[in-house]
C-alpha cells in the first residue's frame, strides 16, 4: 500500500502499522508511530510493527533517554543490504495518522520454497498438540502444508485457532522430514468480506485440481460407461476430500473381489495424499483400510470406526472421515449403521455390486455406485468399477492394475461380456488363466487368516499391486496351494454327507451339514466351502443346481441356472417366520443368511420352499459351467 497522504490535506502523516505489516509495507523517509521493545547502550530497539523493527542510534537520540514500552514517532533512515533497518526520532507537528493495512503476496502450498518467509492463506484443516509445537495443517488450492508453532513444550500455541477457520499464516519455510513446514511468525484470523473471498478462491481451485484424470477404461465395454461415468464423479468427491484435509476409512468384503477393489484404490489415494501433502508419510495418516467379514456394515465395525474416528479428532485435530464402502454397504442391513454415522454428520460412499435397497439406503449415502442401479447385474464386479476408480484419481498407478479386473472376475465368477477382454489384457502382462485363478485363491486364503487385520503388504504382495514382484510369484505359489490342500480337505470331510433332491422345479438341490460334517475354525470357511462344494456339483451335474451349507445359525447359499432373490426371501422369512430373527442378503446367486438357532429346521424348510419357486436361468447356468 501507497504511504502517500491521501486527499487535500497537507499536514504531515504518521503512519500506524498494522502488526502483520512487513518491510513491504515501509517507506524511507516516512515517520511511523513506534513502541521500545529494547533499550542499550548503543541506542533503543523500536517496533513499528511485528515484524517491522529497527535501532534508533544513540547518536541521534540528543541524550533523550526511553524506557521499554514507551511510545514515540520515528522516521525510516534506510533498511540496509542486510536487512537492518535504521530509524531517527521525529517530532512533526499538526500531524495526522494514518493507518496501513498490510496487503501481503500470497504464496500458494505448492509454491513455498525452502529458506524463504513467505505467507499463506487457506483453511485451518489439522491442529495436533505434540509434547513440543503445536502444528497446524492449513489447506489451500493447491496443497496442504503443516505449520509449527511453538509457546511452550506441549503447550498449545494460539489457542484461538480452531479446525475450519480461514487464516493467513506468515513464516520460514523449512525442511522437516522429508517435507516443507512453515515455522510461524503471525496469525491472523479472517473474518468477513475478506475471509469470504478466500473461502470462494479455495473452493474454485479445489473444484479445478478435484478434477479426475482423463483416462480411457481398460476394454471397451458399452454396458459400463454409464456406471463409469458415476465413478468419475466418486473419484472428484475421494480427491475433494483429499484436498479438504479430510482422512478417507475404506470398508471392504473381505474376499477377493473385495480386496481387488480396496487395494488399488487405496494406493492411488495414498499416492494423491503424498502429493497433496507434499509427503509419503501423510498418507498412513489419512487413509485407513479394514475388512468387514460380514456381507454387510456390522454396527460392531460402525462403532470401532467411529470412535477411531472421534479418537483422531480429540486427539490429533482430524476432520471426521469419509467412509468409503467396497464390494458392501447397499443393503437394508447397512442401515442401523449409517443411521448411526449420520449423528456425527459423516459422509458416506458405496461402490457395490450386492443386490440394492436403493430406498432404504438412499437418503444416507453421499454417492452410490451399483450395477443394478443401471439395469445390470453383480457380473460387473466391485473390483472391476475401482480400478477405473483408481486410475482417475491417480492414473500413473495403472501400469500395476492390468491384471487386477480379471482377479476380480475370477474370484467372484462373473459371467460379464468383457471377462474375455479382462483375461487377455491380463496374459499380455504375463498371466495365464492358471495364474489368475491362483491369484484368486491366495487372496481367499490370506483373507481368512487376515481375519480383521487390513495385511497391507502381504495383500499388495500376492496382488503383485505396488509390490514385489519376485515375493509375489513365491507367495501366490506358496499360498493357493494350501488353499487348495485345505479346500480339498474340507470337501473329502463333507461330500460324503450332502444331501440332495429334485425341487418341483425340476432344479437339483444339495443341503450339508457345515456345523456336524466340515472342519470348523479353519480354512475354508463355510462361505468357501458351500461354493467349492457348489461349482463340483455344477461341473459333475451340468444343469441348475441350488447348494445350501449350514449351521446351527446360519446357511450360505450358492445357485446356478436360478435367479434366487435373497433379499426378498429374507423379506418374506421375516413376516412368515416371526422371531426367526433372519437376516443377510447377497446376490440373487450367492448369499447367506443368519437366524436364531432355535427356529433352523423352521427357516430351512421355508427357504427350500421358496427355491423350489425360483425362476430358471438356463443361460446363466450355461455361462458359469463354460468358466
Amino acid at each position: 500500500m501507497s504511504n502517500d497522504a491521501a486527499g487535500d490535506d497537507s499536514r504531515p502523516v504518521v503512519f500506524d502499522l498494522a502488526p502483520n505489516c512487513t518491510l513491504t509495507d515501509v517507506t524511507e523517509g516516512a515517520n511511523y508511530h513506534a513502541t521500545v521493545n529494547g533499550v542499550v547502550d548503543y541506542g533503543v530497539f523500536v517496533d513499528v510493527s511485528d515484524a517491522v523493527s529497527g535501532l534508533v542510534h544513540e547518536s541521534v537520540l540528543d541524550g533523550q533517554e526511553y524506557a521499554v514500552g514507551d511510545r514515540l514517532i520515528v522516521e525510516l533512515e534506510a533498511i540496509k543490504e542486510n536487512g537492518d533497518v535504521a530509524f531517527s526520532p521525529a517530532a512533526p507537528t499538526d500531524y495526522r495518522t494514518e493507518a496501513v493495512e498490510h496487503d501481503p503476496e500470497i504464496t500458494p502450498v505448492e509454491g513455498l520454497a525452502v529458506g524463504e518467509t513467505a505467507t499463506v492463506e487457506g483453511e485451518v484443516v489439522q491442529i495436533k498438540q505434540t509434547g513440543g509445537p503445536t502444528i497446524v495443517q492449513l489447506g489451500d488450492e493447491t496443497g496442504v502444508v503443516g505449520c509449527a508453532a511453538f509457546a511452550g513444550a506441549g503447550v498449545r500455541a494460539y489457542p484461538e485457532l480452531s479446525v475450519g477457520d480461514t487464516v493467513r499464516l506468515r513464516g520460514e519455510a523449512e525442511s522437516r522430514d522429508g517435507a516443507i513446514q512453515l515455522e510461524i511468525d503471525t496469525v491472523t484470523i479472517l473474518d468477513g468480506e475478506e475471509a469470504a473471498t478466500v473461502r470462494d478462491r479455495l473452493a474454485d481451485g479445489r473444484a479445478e485440481r478435484a478434477a479426475p484424470a482423463e483416462v480411457d477404461p481398460l476394454v471397451e465395454w458399452e454396458a459400463f460407461e454409464e456406471i463409469r461415468t458415476e465413478l468419475v464423479e466418486v473419484a472428484r468427491l475421494l480427491r475433494q476430500t483429499v484436498l479438504e484435509g479430510r482422512p478417507i476409512r475404506i470398508r471392504h468384503h473381505a474376499d477377493g473381489d473385495g480386496m481387488c477393489a480396496a487395494i488399488p484404490v487405496q494406493q492411488a489415494l495414498e499416492a494423491f495424499v503424498a502429493e497433496v501433502h507434499g509427503s509419503s508419510d501423510a498418507a498412513r495418516h489419512r487413509v485407513k483400510r479394514l475388512p468387514s467379514k460380514a456381507p454387510f456394515y456390522e454396527l460392531e465395525d460402525v462403532t470401532r470406526d467411529l470412535n477411531f474416528a472421534l479418537e483422531g479428532e480429540a486427539r490429533h485435530g482430524h476432520k471426521l472421515p469419509l467412509l468409503l464402502m467396497l464390494d458392501n454397504g447397499s443393503t437394508e442391513e447397512d442401515v442401523p449403521a449409517y443411521r448411526k454415522l449420520a449423528h456425527y454428520d459423516m459422509p458416506v460412499a458405496v461402490i457395490d455390486h450386492h443386490h440394492p435397497d436403493p430406498e432404504a439406503v438412499g437418503d444416507l449415502l453421499d454417492a452410490h455406485v451399483n450395477p443394478y442401479l443401471n439395469g445390470l447385474d453383480y457380473s460387473i464386479t466391485t473390483g472391476m468399477m475401482c480400478v477405473e476408480l483408481a486410475r482417475l484419481i491417480h492414473p500413473e498407478i495403472t501400469g500395476d492394475l492390468r491384471h487386477v479386473p480379471a482377479v476380480a472376475g475370477l474370484s467372484d465368477r462373473s459371467s460379464a461380456e468383457a471377462m474375455d477382454d479382462y483375461v487377455e489384457l491380463a496374459a499380455e502382462e504375463g498371466y495365464d488363466y492358471d495364474d489368475l485363478g491362483d491369484v484368486g485363491d491366495a487372496l481367499d486364503y490370506a483373507a481368512h487368516w487376515l481375519r480383521y487385520r487390513d495385511g497391507e503388504q502381504i495383500v499388495a504382495d500376492v496382488l503383485n499391486v505396488g509390490g514385489d514382484a519376485k515375493r509375489h510369484a513365491e507367495l501366490v505359489e506358496f499360498l493357493s496351494n494350501r488353499a487348495e490342500r485345505d479346500v480339498g480337505r474340507q470337501l473329502d470331510a463333507v461330500r460324503p454327507h450332502v444331501e440332495s433332491e429334485r425341487l418341483d422345479s425340476g432344479v437339483r438341490f444339495h443341503r450339508v451339514d457345515l456345523e456336524n460334517f466340515a472342519h470348523r475354525f479353519t480354512y475354508p470357511a463355510p462361505g468357501t466351502t458351500t461354493g467349492e462344494l457348489h461349482d463340483e456339483l455344477v461341473r459333475e451335474h451340468r444343469e441348475p443346481v441350488i447348494t445350501v451349507g449350514y449351521g446351527p445359525d446360519f446357511a450360505v447359499l450358492r445357485s446356478d441356472g436360478v435367479r434366487l432373490d435373497i433379499p426378498q426371501m429374507v423379506t418374506e422369512l421375516n413376516e412368515e417366520l416371526p422371531g426367526a430373527g433372519v437376516s443377510g442378503g447377497g446376490h440373487l446367486v450367492v448369499g447367506s443368511i443368519k437366524f436364531v438357532e432355535g427356529r433352523r429346521e423352521d427357516v430351512i424348510d421355508a427357504l427350500v420352499e421358496k427355491m423350489g419357486d425360483a425362476d430358471l436361468d438356463e443361460e446363466l447356468s450355461a455361462a458359469t459351467v463354460e468358466n
